[in-house]
């Protein structure tokens, strides 16, 4: 049985060499503790934000919007860059449109590049144009312009297109509402047309 002089000795020193222990505990974790480097740091951003003041852009834009005739018109970009002056339209990189017409005709159109141009409402696409209707016709061309207001695309240059008859060649093609019956839409060959005939097995 310990002594109550002895207990209380004892207690003394508890008190004095238990507080000291914690403070050398703490210095030595304050002396190992291995050193920052901010150079380690995660970047959470690899942004030059001068380049970005200097030639602002925006990351995935979209445009939707319904033609006169009531058809749906979307369009998707990689990037886009506002207007360099007030005579050109803001313009886009990787453009991916789908136009949705009410007779359920899908016309989905892809580029490398395009632009808006205000005045006339159209959108052109650029850098080499892929075009893939439901109707089982897909056009190539260098360059194609599409209204915004109305469905009306038109392919101005050289275009190479596969469909159910075979294969055609023109020198330019366009998509409109049938003047006649606003219920269709007509794909059209301008030019020295030449078709190349591939009947189905």
């Amino acid at each position: 049985m310990i002594e109550p002089d002895t207990h209380t000795r004892l207690i003394g020193w508890l008190k004095i060499l238990l507080p000291l222990m914690a403070l050398a505990i703490l210095s030595t974790l304050f002396l190992v503790a291995r050193t920052v480097n901010p150079d380690d740091a995660i970047p959470y951003a690899e942004v030059d934000v001068a380049e970005r003041l200097r030639e602002p852009r925006m990351t995935a834009p979209t445009y939707a919007g319904l033609t006169e005739d009531g058809a749906a018109l979307s369009v998707a970009a990689n990037e886009a860059r506002p207007a360099a002056d007030d005579t050109t339209g803001p313009s886009a990189t990787a453009l991916i449109g789908v136009l949705e017409t009410p007779d359920g005709g899908r016309t989905e159109l892809v580029a490398a590049a395009g632009s808006i141009d205000p005045a006339a409402r159209q959108i052109l696409l650029s850098g080499g144009v892929t075009v893939t209707s439901s109707t089982g016709w897909t056009v190539q061309s260098e360059s194609l312009t599409a209204q915004m207001d109305q469905t009306d695309i038109s392919a101005p240059s050289h275009v190479t297109a596969t469909g159910p008859a075979g294969t055609v060649s023109a020198n330019s093609m366009r998509l409109t509402q049938d003047a006649e019956d606003s219920g269709r839409y007509l794909l059209v060959f301008n030019g020295a047309v030449k078709l190349i005939y591939q009947p189905a097995n």
